[in-house]
């Protein structure tokens, strides 16, 4: 069984995406994948709500309580580990972990660590990315699933979605209109990486 491990920091509306995907498409039985536990940052995640009412496993590590970002990192992969099955990679997952990796926890998860960014990548890493795609006077904007690599937001893509920015949009209503989007695409994208480690 290939676990599937999700990196929250609050609400988690894409973890809630991929694991009701999970159960709709019975990823346990056709993809041999389930989604094994959830983890935050944060005590307080309004995610950790939601995976527990569905029976997943949640963690809580809290960044505060570490000297440096490489211990954190650290004690954050071994907590990882103890969801590992023999002969089976873990994926890791991130949905909204606003915490910015180290090397050496991303190359430990080469191949098999994703995020999901608001842009279409390679336009836009970082943050702000829907008031900088208004002001560029962009007439598209989108979602972009990609491999983790140790360059901010610019691992191999694995899906796109494209969304139209429309007169007097505001930065809340694009990101609103990309997270449906998110919503769709992030699923998918992780179901197609699955049949493939």
């Amino acid at each position: 069984m290939k676990n599937i491990v999700i990196l929250i920091s609050g609400g988690g509306s894409n973890m809630q995406a991929i694991v009701k995907a999970a159960q709709r498409d019975a990823w346990q039985e056709k993809l041999g994948a389930r989604v094994a536990a959830v983890i935050s940052n944060k005590a307080d995640a309004k995610g950790l709500i939601f995976a527990r009412e569905q029976g997943i496993a949640t963690q809580v590590l809290d960044h505060k309580a570490f000297a440096s970002r490489e211990a954190f990192d650290a004690a954050m992969a071994e907590l990882i580990e103890r969801f590992e099955q023999p002969g089976e990679p873990v994926l890791v997952v991130l949905a909204g972990f606003m915490r910015i990796l180290t090397p050496a926890f991303v190359n430990c998860y080469a191949g098999r660590l994703v995020n999901i960014h608001p842009s279409l990548l390679p336009a836009f890493p970082g943050l702000h990315t829907h008031q900088r795609a208004i002001d560029a006077g962009c007439k598209f904007a989108g979602v972009t699933v990609h491999q983790v690599t140790a360059e901010l937001d610019h691992g191999p893509i694995l899906a796109q979605a494209v969304v139209p920015i429309l007169k007097g949009d505001t930065p809340e209503v694009l990101a609103a209109r990309v997270l449906t989007q998110e919503h769709l695409i992030y699923p998918r994208a992780i179901a197609g990486l699955l049949q493939k480690i």
